[in-house]
């Protein structure tokens, strides 16, 4: 049966965090009458995440485990995840267990309705000073030179239509501004706020400079591409009937 969701999940060096995850996530859609998939994305990672996802997989058929050969990062991982299935809905969500699964069917009911991409702000996060410092100064840069005021870009839970990505193509650094990118082409962006937990297992993989200084780098690009970016536009056929 083809799946009608696909819950897109990067990790690196996540092997404690694997099976409570999927166990988890496969609890939280039970009550879902959709057929659904989880996709495990392993970014070329050094430890036992990539057969702890086999296992996963070999236990339950909904579980597609993929695997970058060489590290490409967490945009990589994310588009890999995406373009490997052709479900209509698909959800994003970090795989250290800090991003709450039990948020995304509460986004998914949005969807359609009310908003084309969904968004979570995690209001209570559970991150360092660090973290929290660099993503407030991160949303200010972004706010004055792209025109966009989302709160949390770099939250990875997003429930959205797979037609939201219209005119979006991949690049390194794509899971910051993607939120950025949908509102561009026109689709009904919705941020709403949910959970965040503490990490309990594994570490963070992202310091100072992985998260502002190459995410305030980006923007330049960025801002380029906003200034750049066709519009879409309203096209009258002269064709008969």
């Amino acid at each position: 049966m083809v799946p009608q969701i696909a819950i897109v999940v990067p990790v690196y060096n996540e092997e404690a965090n694997i099976a409570p995850l999927v166990a988890e996530i496969a609890g939280v859609f039970q009550a879902e009458s959709r057929p659904w998939q989880l996709v495990l994305v392993d970014d070329a990672s050094t430890d036992g995440t990539w057969e702890a996802i086999r296992a996963r997989q070999a236990a339950d058929p909904r579980v597609l485990g993929l695997r970058h050969r060489r590290n490409a990062g967490q945009s990589a991982a994310i588009w890999t995840g995406i373009s490997h299935t052709q479900a209509p809905l698909l959800c994003t969500l970090d795989g250290d267990l800090q991003n709450d699964p039990s948020e995304l069917p509460r986004m998914l009911g949005m969807l359609g309705k009310d908003a084309d991409f969904v968004c979570g702000h995690r209001v209570a996060r559970q991150d360092s000073f660090v973290r929290k410092a660099s993503s407030r100064i991160a949303r200010s840069v972004r706010s004055w030179s792209l025109g966009h005021d989302f709160a949390d870009t770099g939250c990875a839970l997003r429930a959205f239509q797979r037609s939201s990505l219209a005119g979006v193509f991949p690049f390194n650094g794509l899971h910051r501004f993607l939120p950025i990118l949908v509102a561009g082409n026109g689709s009904r962006v919705l941020e709403v706020p949910v959970k965040h937990r503490p990490r309990t297992a594994g570490v963070s993989k992202y310091g100072v400079w992985n998260r502002l200084g190459r995410g305030i780098f980006d923007l330049v690009g960025m801002a380029w591409y906003q200034r750049r970016r066709l519009p879409a536009i309203d096209v009258e056929s002269g064709s008969a009937g």
